[in-house]
């Protein structure tokens, strides 16, 4: 799908994995990107590569976005730039395994300061430009594990529940406004974010692992149609299945186990 008009599309943590090739797949679909990280370089890079191959615009906004004031700042500068954000892949974020009380508290609450405070900011900025225009789409990424807490991924778990929860209400309150929200909840993919959250790859996780391909184009196309939620994958949509059938305790062991080893 090709557009031809200027709209443009915020994608925040473009510099690498889901976020990387959430800006990929627009750009196939010639659509002006911001693309926000904290690292420069690479968001540098990307972008120029975006720009010689699809011949479109890219602006590069290097961000920290645990800093609720450089939300505010990010989202200023573009009104003055005359950027208007038609689509907005609320996509940033992290996370980290391990025992709860072993891990260190700084760690933890910087994880619920990116996956949920900056990510209601973020969303909360660009969701009353929409309001206010009439129109917009908005996706948050959250995860599988926001259906269940599991053992070692207690933080984690929670904040995306947490997105989860707001995509599904925000869904609902700004439908009528001409506004789509819609939540991705993908499985363990080859992003990065493996390593990157110290994570184990047990031989059940490497069996559902998906490339970010896929992934982005469950999310994009469920927000084309204006659902409110979408889980990437039939093998992530039965273990969906298999929390809604099954006790508690007993899905819970099952994907501690699997999750863990």
């Amino acid at each position: 799908m090709t557009t031809t008009d200027n709209s443009w599309v915020l994608v925040t943590g473009a510099s690498s994995g889901f976020g990387e090739e959430f800006a990929r797949q627009y750009a196939e679909q010639g659509r002006s990107l911001v693309l926000v990280a904290r690292r420069l370089d690479r968001l540098q890079a990307h972008a120029e590569t975006l720009r010689r191959q699809y011949h479109i615009e890219v602006v590069v906004e290097q961000v920290d976005l645990t800093d609720i004031a450089a939300v505010v700042q990010l989202h200023r500068r573009l009104l003055e730039r005359g950027i208007v954000i038609d689509i907005l892949i609320n996509n940033a974020g992290h996370g980290l395994q391990g025992p709860f009380v072993d891990s260190q508290l700084d760690a933890a609450l910087a994880m619920v300061q990116l996956d949920v405070a900056s990510l209601t900011a973020v969303t909360h900025v660009f969701a009353q430009d929409m309001r206010a225009r009439g129109r917009g789409k908005i996706l948050l990424v959250a995860s599988l594990l926001a259906y269940q807490g599991v053992q070692n991924f207690a933080v984690y778990a929670a904040a995306k529940a947490y997105v989860l929860r707001l995509g599904e209400a925000l869904h609902h309150e700004l439908k009528h406004d001409g506004v789509t929200v819609t939540t991705l909840c993908p499985g363990v993919s080859n992003t990065g974010f493996a390593t990157a959250a110290q994570m184990k790859l047990t031989p059940a996780l490497k069996g559902l692992m998906m490339q970010p391909p896929p992934v982005v184009r469950a999310g994009i196309r469920a927000l084309q149609a204006g659902r409110i939620s979408v889980v990437a994958g039939w093998a992530n949509k039965a273990l969906v299945i298999l929390t809604w059938a099954t006790p508690r305790w007993l899905h819970q062991a099952f994907l501690s186990r699997a999750m863990n080893g």
